[in-house]
Formats: structure tokens, C-alpha cells, sequence
């Protein structure tokens, strides 16, 4: 199946998908500081750049987008019907490679939480939260 994008356009909308600074990672982060969390951000030095580090409680949060980490049973997971092969290649390096930061964390000895775009809409995103700060503390 051809892309319904001509190969501009395209290219143009992928370039316009943050890594950094997303809204889920903003929400999170604003949260943790309201709520007297400092944290450090992407730092380069640790596997997988986790998206927010609270170095006093040996802590790692990583935000996943449903789609970009190939989050299975979520709505927002929809394999593309164009290029299906790449995309499938693409996610799954994601997660492979979310997994290996993972486990190099937690030899390092690090907690690991894992928050899901999904899980910070509307109906979810208090339960999310609250369960966000016993997991810290």
C-alpha cells in the first residue's frame, strides 16, 4: 500500500515528532515539582537517557508514547497499514532496546517506573499520579 503522504510531506510530519519535552513528560514533570521532587532530565550518561532522574531516591521515570514503545492491548498501538515491515522493525528496536536499558538500570540498582501516554488521559491520569508518588517514596 503507497503512503497517502507524497515523500515532503511526510518527511515533514516525522520531523515534528519530539523526543524530548513531550506533553505526557511535561504533565510528569510538573506534577513531581509541585509536589517538592527534584529531578534531573535525559541524562546522557545512563542507559536509555531516562526522561526524568530523582537521583535522592535512586529512581528512573521513563514516559513511553503507546505507539513509539509498541505498548500491546493499548488503543493508541496501531500498526500502520503503509511500510508495515519498517514500522514493525522500528518498534520493536524500541522496546528491545528499552529492555536492555532496563536491566542495566537495575543492576546499577536503580528503580524503574514506567509511565504509558495512555495512562496520563483524562480518566486516568489522578490514579496514575497518585500511584506515581508511593512508587517513588
Amino acid at each position: 500500500m503507497a503512503d497517502v503522504h507524497s515523500k515532503e510531506t511526510r518527511s515533514y510530519n516525522m520531523s515534528q515528532i519530539k523526543g524530548k519535552n513531550t506533553k505526557p513528560e511535561l504533565l510528569v514533570r510538573k506534577f513531581l515539582h509541585k509536589n517538592g521532587f527534584r529531578y534531573r532530565l535525559h541524562v546522557k550518561d545512563m542507559p536509555g537517557k531516562p526522561d526524568i532522574v530523582l537521583p535522592k531516591y535512586k529512581t528512573v521515570i521513563f514516559i513511553h508514547g503507546c505507539f513509539w514503545h509498541g505498548h500491546e492491548g493499548c488503543r493508541y498501538y496501531v500498526v500502520p497499514k503503509t511500510r508495515t515491515e519498517w514500522w514493525l522493525n522500528k518498534i520493536n528496536g524500541n522496546t528491545v532496546n528499552d529492555s536492555k536499558a532496563e536491566t542495566a538500570l537495575i543492576a546499577a540498582g536503580w528503580n524503574i517506573i514506567k509511565i504509558w501516554e495512555c495512562e496520563l488521559k483524562k480518566t486516568t491520569i489522578e490514579n496514575t499520579l497518585t500511584t506515581l508518588i508511593t512508587s517513588i517514596t
